[in-house]
């Protein structure tokens, strides 16, 4: 089902993810996702920066570019659209609910545009965006009173595209106050360094504690959803085989004591 406002929020749900983008969730959680389904739990799936530019608006060079690369339409509104319709092909595998806020995704953001260029998207949040940081916290704490029981995951921000970082920030300020918040391994960012999760971590200054999911026997159904992103798998894996290797070599190495056994990771604070 397709919520469209957050006041369709309802206390049945019991797990509620914050994905940046369309993919971000199933890249990540897809395992935990479809383990809790599969037990009965109401799981929402909430993509922050899903909101479509208005019709006819001129994306930036490196939005254009961004859109080409990705095999999208040329004109944003559409791309967003293909996009959309991608979510909802994964949602309906995992089993879940969704919901697409209003905000942009970062290369549509700021006129001129904030990020035109890779550095900029994996750098500092730029200054017209530092709003964000509060206006999410709130949306997030919306949907926590509407929906008191469920646990919020949001990512830890791993790979510092502004995005994640905002959506980690946000979600911080309700860990702060000890509500029920996790955070996951932005994949596939955290596999492009040995020490991406250390660096993270570090940034942040925060004692965390993990908690690890086994999911084995559904790792082929999270693999299943992350393929329904036909406009980006190609482009961060090359090829679905690449991806099948990247998502086993990575799960598998979280518990290496264990062979064969594929876990995904969480961190609260």
């Amino acid at each position: 089902m397709q919520l469209t406002s957050l006041d369709q929020i309802t206390s049945q749900y019991r797990h509620i993810y914050f994905q940046p983008h369309f993919d971000d969730a199933a890249l990540s959680c897809g395992g935990a996702i479809a383990l809790q389904v599969a037990t009965g739990q109401q799981v929402l799936l909430v993509t922050v920066f899903g909101g479509i530019p208005a019709a006819g608006s001129v994306p930036s060079t490196f939005a254009a570019q961004t859109q080409q690369q990705m095999g999208l339409s040329v004109e944003s509104a559409e791309a967003v659209r293909r996009r959309r319709a991608e979510d909802a092909a994964a949602a309906e595998i995992l089993g879940v609910n969704v919901l697409w806020l209003d905000y942009l995704d970062a290369i549509y953001r700021g006129s001129p545009a904030f990020y035109q260029s890779e550095e900029a998207l994996f750098g500092p949040v730029n200054v017209g965006d530092l709003s964000l940081d509060e206006d999410l916290a709130g949306v997030f704490m919306i949907t926590h009173e509407r929906a008191p029981l469920a646990t919020l995951y949001a990512p830890l921000g791993i790979g510092h595209h502004v995005d994640h970082q905002l959506c980690c920030s946000a979600a911080d300020r309700l860990a702060q106050r000890k509500l029920n918040v996790k955070f996951y391994e932005d994949f596939p960012y955290v596999t492009r360094s040995a020490t991406a999760l250390e660096m993270r971590q570090h940034e942040l200054s925060l004692q965390m504690e993990p908690e690890l999911v086994e999911i084995s026997g559904v790792s082929d159904r999270k693999e299943e959803a992350i393929t329904q992103y036909t406009s980006q798998v190609p482009s961060l894996f090359g090829n679905r085989e690449r991806l099948h290797q990247q998502l086993a070599g990575y799960s598998s190495s979280l518990r290496r004591a264990y062979p064969g056994i594929q876990v995904e990771r969480y961190w609260r604070w």
